[in-house]
């Protein structure tokens, strides 16, 4: 053994601490984005759906389908409209959003601030629309 140099044992190592495993997008932005686009996209295919069914239902009994939109006539049904032109309205504005971080040289380098953009599109359209929307669902307006 050379002098000044010591052997240590295999306890007398320590391993380096390893970083917990985490999501690259988790609390980010960009993963909100992510899930809302995919939540927005499911329940607009499934309102698709439903009014194409009760749409359709006007060609195998007239009177049917008035009685069906006539239950759409309460506060509830509004509200759920309000929440279908905020889905429709974050949907689009952020599929704008996804297809310029795909293929725009820039994008992926602005994501964050486009959703930014995005977000303060979708609030200011969505005052207006909202107070229509109010208007009509305690007026009757629209109906």
């Amino acid at each position: 053994m050379e002098a000044g140099h010591s052997v240590s044992s295999a306890t007398d190592i320590e391993a380096p601490d390893k970083e917990p495993t985490r999501s690259l997008y988790r609390g980010d932005p960009g993963m909100w984005s992510w899930v809302m686009h995919r939540i927005s996209g499911v329940t607009l295919f499934f309102f698709l759906f439903v009014h194409v069914l009760d749409t359709a239902l006007v060609r195998v009994s007239p009177e049917a389908y008035d009685e069906v939109v006539g239950t759409y006539k309460n506060p509830i049904v509004g509200l759920m409209e309000m929440a279908l032109v905020a889905l429709v309205l974050f949907h689009g504005l952020n599929g704008v959003r996804v297809m310029l971080v795909d293929f725009w040289s820039e994008g992926p380098r602005r994501q964050k601030l486009m959703l930014w953009i995005v977000l303060g599109i979708w609030f200011v359209v969505m005052i207006p629309a909202a107070g229509r929307l109010f208007y009509n669902m305690f007026t009757g307006g629209g109906h």
